[in-house]
């Protein structure tokens, strides 16, 4: 029915193909906020990268270039080690004892961590200290993953006129690669409240025989996420393009 219409159609009048965007508006209402501070994340999993300080890098630099707020320029807070000193989160639910962080390889191990998002006072003493601003905080997995199992994949042959064919075959396969679950938590440092969060789950896996770099791994991970991210901020556009008739 659809080659029809678009037979049809194309019979009566010509097609032709227009660049077509669609703004997306943030998520929180960022307006009574001058400047951004990337804090710092507890993290858990791999310790083949430094995700504490790998995504705040990486989350300023993208907010310098595409955020109208000020990025705070100051150090990244261990927030894992400061957790489990109670530098920050004690006496919130502080009656269950913290797993080490690269003993976890689960996201739901990473939530009793999340009474440090809770302490209202710390958050609010480290806005104080820094205009006031923004705070981006949050959790960081970041785990080694295998994945085996038969996959179906194109297998293309020749016959002996030359003519190419290509056949479905079911082959034995055996993949690593990362998993990355961040939880962004956004709160207001003049309150110490929590504003909004947004949890997110990417993985990549690769064949067996490819060696790639812990840290590569997770940039094309990040790489995904930081559309989302931003989004929550600033208005983003999504481009495509659409068929019309002429």
């Amino acid at each position: 029915v659809a080659l029809a219409l678009l037979t049809a159609c194309s019979s009566a009048g010509s097609l032709y193909e227009v660049a077509i965007e669609t703004p997306l508006q943030p998520k929180l209402d960022v307006s009574s906020f001058s400047h951004i501070l990337i804090a710092g994340f507890i993290v858990g999993g791999s310790d083949e990268v430094d995700a504490n300080r790998e995504t705040a890098r990486l989350l300023r630099s993208q907010l310098r270039n595409r955020s109208d707020l000020r990025v705070v320029e100051a150090d990244v807070l261990s927030l894992t080690d400061m957790a489990l000193r109670k530098e920050v989160g004690e006496g919130f639910n502080d009656a269950v004892p913290l797993a080490e962080p690269n003993t976890i390889t689960e996201e739901q191990e990473l939530e009793e961590y999340e009474r440090v998002f809770a302490d209202l006072g710390f958050w609010q003493e480290l806005g104080a200290s820094h205009q006031q601003p923004l705070i981006v905080t949050g959790t960081v997995l970041f785990t080694p993953h295998a994945r085996a199992g038969f996959v179906t994949q194109e297998q293309e042959s020749y016959d002996s006129f030359g003519r190419r064919r290509v056949v479905p075959i079911r082959a034995y396969r055996e993949r690593t690669g990362y998993v990355l679950s961040p939880k962004f938590v956004f709160i207001d440092g003049r309150t110490g409240t929590t504003l909004y969060s947004e949890s997110h789950r990417e993985e990549i896996l690769y064949e067996a025989e490819q060696n790639t770099p812990a840290l590569s791994s997770y940039f094309e991970l990040m790489d995904r996420l930081l559309p989302t991210f931003l989004s929550a901020l600033s208005t983003q556009t999504i481009r495509g393009t659409r068929i019309l008739l002429r």
